[in-house]
């Protein structure tokens, strides 16, 4: 099957973003520095690319679905359409947290001297910032239903917290206690989800999803 035009279109757009962040990491090592690491960076950007790639179509896909969706009427209606974008917005953010903020700190790439660590933190930077914003409109798309919004509603202040953690991961200063607010708040937010009938599990964000 052909790939749309909008998925190449979107695939582009990915390739000059990530690009850009690459060449901002390697000029952040110094012109001088070492060009062994330069390489590394540049190949472990190759590999993540190549991955992410796959699911480009399909991500593609299932945002042209859901921008086709027709507009729920009755109430009924409205408050499972609530669910189902909390669900969404909350497993992306899920996702995006775990795979690239909790997983690579845990494994120690978030340290200086690790290999790879500014194309870990450049990523990381990103899903922060990402994960802010879906848990945002996850928190927007419970009050659609009585009993989530219920749930939801004493998790604002941590969700709310998390705003500004994104420059600290992309900078590297974030810590264990960043880490954790991260963590405490996803767990925080599945937790609600599934009390009210709503579970949410992880999805990773494509790299378009990522970096718009």
């Amino acid at each position: 099957m052909a790939v749309p035009a909008t998925v190449r279109i979107r695939r582009a757009l990915t390739a000059v973003v990530l690009s850009t962040a690459l060449l901002a990491g390697a000029t952040a090592c110094g012109s001088g520095g070492d060009r062994g690491q330069r390489e590394e960076i540049s190949s472990a950007a190759a590999k993540e690319l190549a991955v992410l790639a796959v699911a480009e179509p399909d991500a593609a896909a299932a945002d042209e679905l859901a921008a086709a969706t027709p507009e729920p009427t009755t109430p009924a209606e409205k408050q499972k359409f609530a669910k189902t974008r909390f669900v969404a917005n909350a497993g992306l953010a899920a996702g995006a947290t775990y795979q690239w903020i909790v997983k690579p700190y845990r494994e120690g790439k978030f340290k200086k001297g690790a290999k790879g660590r500014t194309f870990a933190l450049i990523k990381a930077g990103l899903a922060g910032a990402f994960a802010y914003n879906r848990l945002k409109a996850a928190a927007e798309n419970a009050k659609g239903d009585p009993l989530l919004s219920k749930a939801m509603g004493p998790l604002t202040a941590g969700i709310e917290s998390l705003k500004g953690l994104a420059t600290k991961l992309r900078k590297g200063e974030a810590g264990d206690a960043d880490i954790d607010a991260f963590n405490n708040v996803i767990n925080g937010v599945k937790e609600a989800g599934k009390n009210a009938g709503a579970v949410v599990t992880d999805k990773v964000p494509s790299t378009s999803q990522l970096t718009g």
